[in-house]
This record gives C-alpha cells, sequence and structure tokens, in this order.
C-alpha cells in the first residue's frame, strides 16, 4: 500500500510543480547542434512507437560509416533520456560524432510509445498488459526492421542499456531470425535475472508493486511513473536541492560522488521516469527471485495454461548467437558483476566482459555519468569500427 499512499500525496503536490513540456530528442539535439529526424513505427500487435534519428554527428567530419548503430533504451526511459548526459558523454551523441548513423528506440508504454492504432492508454486495461517479454518480441523487431528498411542496409549494430539488453536476448530466442539481422550486440550492463541485486530499495519496489497487483487493477491502474505522474515533482526537487537529489539517486543504486554532472542532476528527472506497465514492474519482481531467465509468471493456473507449464520456461540465451560485447560495473547495485558473468556463460559468442576500471562505476553511470567518453566510449568505439569492417 505504500506506493498507493506515496501516488495520492504525489497528486496533491503536481499541480504546484509541474512547469513547460520539457525538451523532446529532436528541440534537444537541435539545441547541441545536431539535426535529428522523427520516425513513427508501428508494431505487429498494434503499438505506435517513436524512434529518432541523428543522421550525423556534430563532430563528424566525413561520411557516414556503412553500419547504422541502434540504441535502446533502458525501464523507464524514452529515446529523451539516452541523450541528458549532453554532446560530451550521452552514448547516442558520442556514435554520432564517430561518423556512425544513429538511432534511438524507446519501448511500449513510455511517453513515446504511448499510443496503439485502437487501444486507448487511458481507458483499455488490454494495452498495458505487457512486460520486458513483449517489449523483445515485438517492440525491437519492428524497429530494428524499421531501420534496415529505412537505410537500405541489411545488418545493423545494436547496444541495449539495462532493459534494453535484455530484452535483445528475448527477441533472439522469440524471433531468431531477427538475431541474424544483428552483427553486433554491445550490453550495458544488461538486464536479464536480478538474483543478486544488491539494491535495497529496488528490490522492495518490485516487490511491493507485486504484492499489491489486484490493488492496483480494482483502482484501474495499470501505468505506472509515468512522466506526468512522477517527473515534475523530482524536477522540481533537483532543481532546488541538488544534496536530495544525489540521495535520492543513491537509495535506488550504489552512490558515486561526482559522477554526474550537476547540469545532468537539474535536468534528468524532466524526462525520467517516462513510464511503464504494473506488469512490467512485477516481471522485474519476479526476476529478483529466479536464477533463470525467463518469461512472465502468471501464477500456475494460467502458466499451464500459456505455456502448458506450472512454471514459465526459460529463455534461449544460446539463440544469441551473434558477437556480443557486455560491460557492467563494479558498484552496479542494480545488475550485478555475478549475474552479468552468469548470463555470459549462457551465451555462446561474449568475446568479451568488461567490468569498468573505475571500482565506483555504477547503474546510474552507464546513462548519466559525465565521464563515460573516457570509461566506456573507447570499448565501445573499438568494437564498432571493428564490426562496421566485417
Amino acid at each position: 500500500m505504500l506506493l498507493l499512499q506515496f501516488n495520492v500525496l504525489l497528486a496533491l503536490f503536481l499541480d504546484a510543480v509541474k512547469s513547460q513540456a520539457p525538451f523532446n530528442f529532436t528541440e534537444l539535439t537541435q539545441l547541441n547542434g545536431y539535426q535529428s529526424e522523427e520516425h513513427s513505427v508501428v508494431t505487429e500487435d498494434g503499438y505506435v512507437l517513436t524512434l529518432y534519428r541523428i543522421a550525423k554527428g556534430a563532430k563528424c567530419k566525413e561520411n557516414n560509416k556503412q553500419t547504422p548503430v541502434f540504441f535502446m533504451s533502458p525501464l523507464l526511459s524514452a529515446a529523451d533520456t539516452a541523450i541528458e548526459a549532453g554532446p560530451d558523454a550521452a552514448v547516442p551523441y558520442l556514435i554520432s560524432d564517430a561518423c556512425f548513423d544513429t538511432w534511438v528506440g524507446s519501448p511500449r508504454g513510455t511517453y513515446n510509445g504511448r499510443k496503439h492504432v485502437r487501444l486507448d492508454p487511458d481507458k483499455n486495461k488490454e494495452f498495458w498488459n505487457f512486460s520486458l517479454d513483449e517489449i523483445g518480441t515485438y517492440d525491437l523487431p519492428a524497429m530494428v526492421n524499421y531501420v534496415l528498411k529505412y537505410t537500405k542496409t541489411e545488418k545493423l549494430m545494436y547496444i541495449g542499456f539495462s532493459q534494453g539488453g535484455g530484452s535483445f536476448f528475448v527477441m533472439c530466442s522469440e524471433r531468431p531470425d531477427m538475431c541474424k539481422k544483428v552483427k553486433l550486440m554491445i550490453g550495458l550492463a544488461p538486464a536479464t535475472r536480478h538474483w543478486y541485486t544488491r539494491s535495497v530499495f529496488f528490490r522492495l519496489m518490485f516487490k511491493n508493486v507485486e504484492n499489491n497487483m489486484h490493488v492496483f487493477d480494482d483502482l484501474r491502474i495499470w501505468e505506472i511513473f509515468g512522466r506526468d505522474q512522477v517527473a515534475a515533482a523530482l524536477s522540481y526537487v533537483c532543481r532546488n536541492n541538488l544534496k536530495l537529489c544525489e540521495w535520492l539517486v543513491s537509495i535506488v543504486d550504489s552512490p558515486h560522488p561526482g559522477s554526474v554532472a550537476v547540469s545532468t542532476y537539474r535536468s534528468m528527472f524532466e524526462r525520467f521516469p517516462a513510464g511503464t506497465s504494473v506488469q512490467n514492474m512485477v516481471r522485474f519482481s519476479q526476476s529478483c527471485r529466479s536464477q533463470k531467465f525467463v518469461k512472465f509468471s502468471y501464477g500456475t493456473e494460467r502458466n499451464l495454461k500459456i505455456y502448458g507449464s506450472p512454471d514459465p520456461p526459460e529463455y534461449n540465451l544460446s539463440a544469441a548467437d551473434i558477437p556480443i560485447l557486455l560491460m557492467v560495473g563494479k558498484n552496479d547495485a542494480i545488475v550485478d558483476v555475478r549475474d552479468v558473468k552468469w548470463l555470459a556463460s549462457k551465451l555462446p559468442n561474449v568475446k568479451e566482459t568488461v567490468i569498468v576500471k573505475d571500482p565506483q562505476w555504477n547503474h546510474v553511470d552507464m546513462f548519466y555519468s559525465q565521464f563515460i567518453e573516457v570509461m566506456i566510449f573507447p570499448k565501445i568505439l573499438e568494437y564498432l569500427i571493428r564490426y562496421n569492417e566485417m
């Protein structure tokens, strides 16, 4: 009930802190000297997703390299949040400056994926009947196919952070034909199982949602942590009390003082969290209790009807047989090094598992640190250049 009480208090607070809508992806890139494009993609099951392209980096002085690069955002994040760290740090900016045709996707349920060809997200529960499973099975194939068709290329390179990494392995298991359209996968703290997750807040938050799923359903609350629900309040806090903002981030992940720039802290919550389904939050709660990477569990009775077994089946990680680079921070409290090493042991073609040299590097750093260009991008670029030429 804690989350429900929080939502009531938050609703009373929002009217006082709501401000002008933050800049979107194309507006942000333009402010930083980059030109971007907005594209619309429809999935097989009818979700309308927004996909963004940085056709050429502001610092690129040559023709684009042959292979496009697709970046997929994590849980509760839309494409806009992927460039929040700015042109000197955000991975999509750095990729485009290295002269790659750069695409950034958002999953269903975020404010960039809150449309459907027939369902109304404000009225139809069916819209919110999804988790990471559907994101990998439907969203990624739709976006990958769109990028390949638009750029007239046969394969792309894929970078997925957290949920963006885990959903890729779902795609390869459920749609192995799609996996063959990817030259290289780079997983930044990819979220599969969370057996060793050390974040107490992460575990308690997701477990609280799972325990109250029936209450949410009775109240017709199927969306959670949408931008209109939470972001305005968090943005107000971070603009007015930086120390409190840093503390809020550190209780979710491990602390890493000085890693995220002050300017990023002041604006990051204008776009995060971007929303997801209650079912997806429950999916992550389940992943904290399993030593395997399995599908969503609907309970014994429904599992028998849906899967033909009382327990949800495992995803076939061996289907992801393309070259893979994995990267994780030693201080990551959400995607633990031990879970990434377990994942690496199940994948047939991992070229390297990199533990970031900075011993304080955490989960948030992969997205927001001002030191991304120094700490992780050289390895990313090394692999992008190598597989672009293959």
